[in-house]
């Protein structure tokens, strides 16, 4: 079921494989039953094969005197990888105190205190052994590190300071991070944003994070779990809850998630080539503490669940909906149609359906009912099966556009440039249409063709 659009030249054909094609796309999925920190994901994809010596030898990039300790342990009935960030002549005292807090004064959660775990010990109560915000982001400007490494971790702590901001009602540069509560955050951080790039994983995927209840102790006082940064991080984001009374997702965890996830959904249609499992502390509870990540690639069709709502209108006014499609599109409808319909009592009408991400079914269906006025909306789950695709941008001589790349079961592309962009373009500098569409298709076989070649 298409988007309503205006008709396009036919898609331009960007290859066979071993002649332009692209070689399939490298995917990290999580599932985080148990919650997610910052060591249980390092864990986890060491315990899928990232290379520890290649992670250490990245990690030296920062220049912050730590070590790492990745230990084989077992959570129920399960082997993981445990991670530890050591600093030397350091004592890992008090276990699962809050290390993040705003300066001068007031309290946070900290981050970053995984189920008690001595790796999240703090160092320190005096609040001017540490580091604000600022000076890591210094810190990481100046690393030794892979521009994308360093973009990607900028990015991530950059979410992480600003939940803490948010959450405690001050500005970001006051965020103040107690000292081994900043290193840990650094390291987990960095190196998530390392394994990333050592994988070379190009999709993130991942099951709506589950939330443990209760109420955690910090250094600044008792605060209700989720921790409300976990909570602002994961805005917009689905959840689920854990039967657990203690802390799930840190808020370097969460802060991972928010940044490098694509697609909240179960494990998608993959050929899977490792699967890793890292560890939170040991607790007694109906699943084992640990995080499981599963690497693999695309391969030919992608299967997913999606919501179909319908609906039948009867008095629905036709340029009336020229704004509903909009606004339904724009709160994340994956399709919208309408079609023509005989109603009962023999009166003409329309069907309205609507495709959606399942975790959107509620607000869709709300939207409907405010737009159109019907009295009532059908929602039914369906499995879809699609094409891996994905968008990128390309630089023409006439300007930058958005172009859909889809792939095919041999790993051939076949491109579809944004209409809208390529109808901007033509409009701005009073070119062809077709024109500008080729152009477009031109720049994104080379952009591909490039890509090829460097993997």
């Amino acid at each position: 079921m298409a988007r309503r659009k205006e008709s396009k030249p036919p898609r331009a054909r960007l290859g066979q494989p071993g002649h332009g094609g692209v070689r399939p796309r490298a995917i990290l999925h999580l599932d985080t039953f148990s919650g997610i920190s910052g060591n249980m994901f390092l864990g986890a994809l060491l315990d899928a094969g990232l290379p520890q010596r290649e992670l250490e030898a990245g990690l030296a990039g920062l220049g912050v005197a730590h070590r790492l300790r990745v230990t084989r342990v077992k959570r129920g009935a399960l082997a993981a990888r445990y991670v530890e960030v050591l600093v030397p002549g350091e004592k890992r005292a008090s276990l699962g105190k809050g290390r993040a807090k705003p300066a001068q004064g007031g309290h946070a959660h900290g981050d970053h205190a995984h189920h008690d775990d001595p790796h999240y010990a703090e160092l320190s109560h005096d609040p001017a052994h540490g580091r604000h915000y600022d000076e890591i982001r210094r810190l990481l400007a100046r690393a030794k590190l892979a521009p994308r490494v360093r973009d990607r971790a900028q990015e991530i702590f950059a979410a992480l300071a600003e939940a803490e901001a948010r959450v405690h009602g001050i500005p970001v540069e006051r965020v103040h991070f107690h000292e081994v509560g900043a290193l840990d955050a650094i390291v987990d951080i960095t190196g998530a944003a390392l394994a990333i790039e050592l994988l070379r994983v190009e999709r993130v995927t991942s099951t709506p994070p589950a939330l443990g209840h209760g109420t955690v102790e910090t250094a600044h006082g008792r605060l209700p779990l989720p921790p409300p940064a976990v909570l602002e991080l994961l805005r917009g984001a689905p959840v689920t809850p854990a039967p657990v009374a203690w802390e799930t997702v840190t808020p370097t965890g969460a802060a991972i998630l928010r940044t490098i996830v694509d697609e909240w959904c179960a494990l998608p249609a993959m050929t899977i080539d490792a699967i890793g499992h890292g560890a939170g502390n040991d607790r007694a509870g109906p699943m084992p503490n640990v995080l499981r990540a599963v690497l693999g690639r695309e391969g030919g069709m992608l299967r997913d669940t999606v919501s179909v709502l319908t609906a039948h209108l009867d008095d629905l006014v036709p340029e009336h909906f020229d704004l509903a499609l909009e606004r339904l599109l724009a709160a994340g409808a994956l399709d919208v149609a309408l079609t023509h319909a005989q109603m009962k009592k023999n009166r003409p009408g329309y069907a309205l359906t609507v495709i959606a991400p399942p975790h959107k079914r509620v607000e869709l269906a709300q939207l409907v009912l405010r737009e159109t006025g019907s009295l009532g909306v059908r929602v039914q789950e369906a499995e879809r099966v699609l094409v891996p695709r994905e968008q990128i941008r390309v630089t023409t001589p006439h300007g930058r556009l958005r172009v859909k790349i889809a792939y095919d079961a041999r790993g051939a592309a076949s491109a579809s440039v944004e209409y809208d962009d390529a109808k901007r373009v033509a409009q701005l500098r009073r070119l062809p249409l077709a024109e500008v569409i080729r152009a477009a298709e031109e720049a994104a076989l080379g952009a591909l063709t490039t890509r090829s070649r460097r993997s």
